[in-house]
């Protein structure tokens, strides 16, 4: 961005009942039943430009997006299954690679913490949770659905090694994105009344 740029005024908040309305009936869509279309080279690259405007204490940028196309988790789903034959409910492990293979399009977000002597790498991992978050706002802002997963092999060592994971850095989620056959069933709510702590 130019000084210019950096300096701009940028607009105030705006009442938006459709982005209340957005709000109110949010809901993950579940990986396997998403199907075409997803969204295009031009408006993946909206929503990823959406989604890194998110909440960063000190501007480190501590994530970063990596996008997956389906030859490559394909491929990966392959490898895995060795890995899912070794794991706790082998059966469970081996069949949720079909969330990796099943969705249009796929982006790993990456937690990648920044070296800093003010920002905690705590703070630095909310971003990378922002900004799975984002990324299903901005999806469902183009129409389309999302759902933000890890399952086990955003965790095991040998596993996260197939995706490029460097050291010091973890799987946020795998944010997949399409369209649903049929919309999504409501889920239950958490009540309100008992997470909610007001102090005077």
């Amino acid at each position: 961005m130019s000084d210019a740029e950096l300096s701009a005024a940028l607009p105030p908040p705006v009442a938006s009942p459709e982005w209340e309305a957005r709000l109110a009936s949010r809901r993950s869509a579940p990986a396997q039943a998403l199907i075409a279309p997803g969204p295009s080279v031009v408006e993946l690259d909206r929503i990823l430009t959406l989604a890194a405007r998110t909440p960063d204490h000190g501007k480190l940028f501590p994530w970063r997006f990596v996008v997956l196309g389906p030859r490559f988790r394909a491929e990966a789903a392959e490898a895995l299954r060795p890995l899912a034959a070794r794991q706790p409910g082998p059966d469970k492990a081996a069949k949720v690679l079909v969330k990796l293979t099943a969705p249009p399009v796929t982006i790993m977000v990456v937690s990648s913490p920044v070296p800093s002597d003010k920002i905690p790498v705590w703070e630095q991992e909310l971003s990378a949770g922002a900004v799975c978050m984002n990324l299903e706002h901005a999806a469902g802002a183009l129409g389309y659905a999302a759902s933000w997963i890890t399952d086990w092999y955003s965790y095991r060592p040998e596993a996260v090694a197939l995706f490029g994971i460097q050291p010091g850095e973890r799987i946020a989620g795998f944010i997949h994105l399409g369209s649903m056959a049929e919309p999504a069933l409501e889920r239950p709510r958490p009540d309100m009344a008992s997470k909610i702590q007001r102090l005077d």
